[in-house]
């Protein structure tokens, strides 16, 4: 299950229809489960109590009435999706947000070829709900997000650069100050005011270092963290973790407050805790534990090890058994290097659509830019260039990210072949957090296409001398076509470049029967999609332009009822 799954589903129904849509659902989801009770209504509340999430095979009235007297609040009730008889719709009736339910009705349509109804305005309109930005909201969620979706003034106030998705442009930054009355989003991790005009979205910024003498009671450790958190004005909810060192790690007491505050707890070793300059070291810690100080060089090391980030806040602040330090760490910009697929809509990975719709500027090539516009979230910046600015384009994602913004720099197929993540990645430093998200490649589309070219071995070549001088690529090939691996050509043939494929294949021909099939894929699972099969000895070159790929067999590679299919070996060479 997909770990945005709810982890406990009950499914009810109440119909032979409904159970076998159930069934469905429970064969996929190894959490999902039919709940019975004495009756549906029965059936439906003890799904409501024992669950994280219900899905029910009903009428929506029906639900409504029995679940009305049972609703508490959003950010703990389940969410409920409602299916229809004949599995046609899948309603988010709860939990839209908070509980999830709007992605869960995307899934059991996806399972049950049903209809996702989501009527959250956020999503209605294509909005980041306040919600589901991953950070904790507080305050007039409601009202600032009606003033964002009705195109009111909304004044961003932020105490640094967050990476935050799109937004619209009547959610304008502000310095601080703001108009007596008006609409406003923080974002911060200290104490704020708030009105009925503000919302407060925060960041997790910060990290409690905490020491602490062995058996420290969990209600001193979250005592001591609470109240130097109150005094320092600093919000617990943007606590990122709690850090100590390794020999803390099964810390009952420490382990339990982070467990409660819902954050992790990270440790390091007492060498690493060493390295650390810290305000306030302690040759007395050090006898003990190996290092001078393990709050505050816990703090500033964070979750990630990054000491030179973070600033200490609060220094180390005892009690009889505990220890803690804060320190903020700063925000670090965020790079999505995304791979879109061979160009067709269904064959773009959900996990891309959703790191374009985080996005709050997207880089890319124009042609492959106008493929996701239709995804992308109102006031996103866009930064589109032409063919052969791979390197302007690389370098300008990773000056938006190092920046602080939310970026997706994409590319066709699978970014990390022959793309954009390699030049991308050479100028991303330790100030941007890096995401790969794979995509289809175009051998893979092309290899579908023509059967099962791609069955053993393979190397993949680019013909493309435009950065790699034809003698490597020539000894490439050669070892290629000595290795007797199936060969896949990208960049194969353009109008300046014209005669390395027919070289290539040349080489080939030397270490191939001419029998070996040979297929050309042009704008695989696009427009004027076409697949050409052919042999080693009768290849035309001139059938192949810049938007194909050449698939050549080895030696063992076969046409089976019009298909290339090479065999794995095992069994078919016995």
């Amino acid at each position: 299950m997909n770990d945005n799954t709810p982890a406990r589903i009950g499914l009810v129904a109440a119909t032979a229809a409904g159970r076998r849509h159930a069934d469905t659902l429970a064969a996929a989801w190894p959490h999902a489960r039919l709940v019975e009770g004495d009756g549906v209504a029965d059936a439906l509340r003890a799904a409501w109590a024992e669950c994280d999430a219900v899905v029910a095979f009903l009428a929506t009235g029906a639900v409504v009435r029995v679940l009305a007297p049972l609703l508490g609040d959003k950010r703990t009730d389940p969410a409920v999706v409602v299916v229809d008889e004949a599995a046609r719709h899948a309603v988010a009736l709860l939990g839209g947000h908070a509980g999830g339910g709007n992605d869960l009705a995307e899934r059991v349509g996806a399972l049950l070829d049903a209809r996702p109804v989501v009527t959250t305005a956020t999503d209605a309109v294509g909005l980041p709900g306040l919600d589901t930005l991953g950070w904790p909201v507080r305050g007039a969620v409601a009202a600032v997000s009606r003033a964002i979706l009705d195109g009111e003034p909304v004044e961003l106030v932020a105490d640094a650069a967050w990476p935050l998705p799109a937004l619209p442009p009547n959610v304008r930054p502000t310095g601080g100050a703001t108009a007596d009355g008006g609409y406003r989003l923080l974002v911060t991790d200290r104490v704020v005011p708030i009105d009925a005009r503000t919302a407060v979205l925060r960041p997790p910024s910060l990290v409690a270092g905490v020491g602490a003498s062995r058996g420290v009671p969990a209600a001193e450790v979250a005592e001591l963290l609470h109240r130097v958190l109150a005094e320092a004005g600093l919000d617990p909810a943007s606590l990122s973790c709690l850090a100590s060192a390794d020999i803390k790690a099964d810390e009952a007491g420490i382990r339990s407050t982070a467990d409660a505050l819902g954050v992790p707890l990270v440790t390091w070793p007492a060498t690493r805790l060493a390295a650390v300059d810290v305000p306030h070291p302690s040759e007395v810690v050090r006898a003990a534990v190996g290092t001078p100080s393990v709050a505050e060089a816990a703090a500033l090391l964070g979750a990630d090890g990054r000491a030179g980030d973070g600033t200490l806040l609060v220094g180390k602040t005892a009690t009889a058994m505990a220890t803690v330090a804060v320190a903020r760490h700063a925000p670090r910009g965020r790079l999505a290097v995304v791979g879109l697929g061979p160009g067709a809509p269904n064959l773009r990975t959900p996990r891309a659509v959703a790191e374009l719709r985080r996005a709050a500027v997207v880089v890319g090539l124009d042609q492959y830019v106008d493929q996701v516009r239709d995804v992308l979230r109102p006031g996103t910046r866009v930064l589109a260039s032409s063919l052969g600015a791979e390197e302007a384009r690389a370098r300008a994602a990773v000056a938006e990210a190092a920046a602080g913004r939310a970026v997706a720099l994409i590319g066709s197929g699978d970014a990390g072949v022959y793309a954009m993540a390699s030049p991308a990645l050479e100028y991303a430093d330790e100030r941007i957090d890096v995401v790969g998200v794979p995509g289809v490649t175009a051998a893979l589309a092309a290899g579908a296409l023509l059967g099962a070219p791609l069955g053993h071995d393979h190397a993949y070549v680019s013909l493309s001398d435009l950065h790699t001088p034809w003698e490597v690529i020539e000894r490439r090939v050669t070892a290629a076509a000595e290795g007797d691996f199936v060969t896949v050509f990208y960049n194969p043939r353009s109008r300046a470049r014209d005669w390395q494929l027919g070289k290539a294949l040349g080489i080939l021909a030397g270490h191939r029967p001419p029998d070996t099939p040979v297929g050309v894929v042009r704008n695989a699972s696009r427009p004027g999609e076409r697949v050409h099969l052919t042999t080693v000895a009768t290849f035309d070159p001139a059938v192949v332009d810049m938007y194909s790929v050449v698939v050549v067999g080895n030696s063992d590679t076969r046409l089976v009822a019009g298909r290339m299919v090479t065999p794995r070996g095992y069994r078919w060479r016995s």
